[in-house]
């Protein structure tokens, strides 16, 4: 199967067509085995020959945006894993339009470039590490602006319209209407289509009110998520549950600071895991049964994960978890509100 892929691949790839590559590196939680075979490509047409050569020859296959809200599994993936490196973008200043290829990064690459060219409407979505293609598939969100914050801004609000790869094999531009939007949410949830690229409706704005909006975002997140840079993770771990949220009770159920290996519920938020050093999918695998086990024997409520599983995981570790004293200089969220409060 392998040699029929590089085969069929070689011819448009060339020398970007890779073997055995390890992915933890093309992941924010920095966790992951190796790719059997791997291609960044760096334009859409790139895009749609690897995914239609892998569906033709049915290759087991994986895009690969950020490597965020996934955890890879130790021991690798099997079959062609492209990474979305396809980042072309253009600004038309006359329809306030602004049209990038799928693999390039929300933040700070495509907000930047709307801000600089003085058009509004992607500046609410600094710090959340993602595609353009992530953003669509999941309908990336975040709270209106500072102090009202009072309701959640979708990206579907700003998506005119998209060039997609779809299931059969065709190549087609759909409205927004198209990816029947929910929170969390799109028909690409459904359907193995990819989109290749948007066109964003923006309007034009003032560049100092954007960036104050950027800036108090920015605060806004570093307060409640832990550094990427410093803190690998992969956002929150748990769905979220009716009327109560997924890390208030894990926090209640005192599982703040419980490590497994490398990996451990952070201080910060308790729906977070982080990468201590050294974590393995196998200690975050062990760590998602023990936070389960414990809420659901204390609280009656069963945690179901919101993040991907991809490629071939060894059985979760059996080393005991211990418990890591809160780090000095970090404010919990129930500290937060209390301060609030106060």
């Amino acid at each position: 199967m392998l040699q029929r892929a590089v085969d069929a691949l070689a011819p448009h790839a060339g020398d970007a067509l890779q073997h055995n590559v390890p992915l933890a590196p093309y992941t924010t939680f920095k966790i992951g085995g190796p790719a059997d075979l791997f291609w960044e490509v760096t334009s859409a047409d790139e895009l749609a020959t690897a995914l239609q050569v892998a569906r033709d020859l049915d290759i087991p296959h994986h895009v690969l945006g950020t490597g965020a809200n996934l955890v890879v599994g130790d021991h690798g993936v099997r079959g062609l894993v492209i990474r979305n490196a396809a980042h072309h973008l253009r600004i038309n200043r006359e329809t306030h339009q602004l049209y990038v290829e799928s693999g390039a990064t929300m933040y700070p690459d495509v907000i930047h470039a709307a801000v600089d060219a003085g058009l509004s409407g992607l500046e609410h979505y600094v710090g959340i590490p993602s595609t353009v293609g992530g953003a669509l598939w999941q309908n990336l969100h975040f709270l209106s602006p500072a102090p009202e914050r009072e309701r959640t801004m979708f990206i579907e609000e700003v998506v005119h319209e998209a060039d997609i790869l779809t299931e059969d094999g065709t190549r087609q531009t759909v409205g927004v209407d198209y990816f029947d939007y929910g929170y969390d949410y799109s028909i690409l949830h459904d359907r193995d289509d990819i989109v290749l690229a948007t066109t964003f409706q923006l309007e034009p704005g003032d560049p100092e009110r954007m960036r104050r909006i950027m800036e108090e975002n920015l605060e806004w997140r570093s307060l409640r998520h832990p550094p990427l840079d410093t803190e690998p993770s992969v956002g929150s771990i748990f769905k979220k549950i009716e009327g109560v949220g997924a890390g208030r009770l894990i926090d209640g159920a005192g599982l703040k600071g419980m490590r497994i290996g490398g990996a451990e519920v952070t201080h910060r938020h308790a729906n977070i895991f982080v990468n201590r050093g050294g974590a393995t999918a196998a200690d975050v695998c062990a760590l998602i049964r023990r936070v389960q086990q414990t809420v659901e024997e204390e609280t009656g409520y069963h945690l179901d994960t919101e993040i991907d599983f991809v490629g071939e995981f060894a059985p979760p570790s059996k080393a005991e978890p211990q418990f890591m004293p809160k780090p000095e200089g970090i404010v919990t969220a129930a500290e937060r509100a209390k301060m609030a409060a106060e």
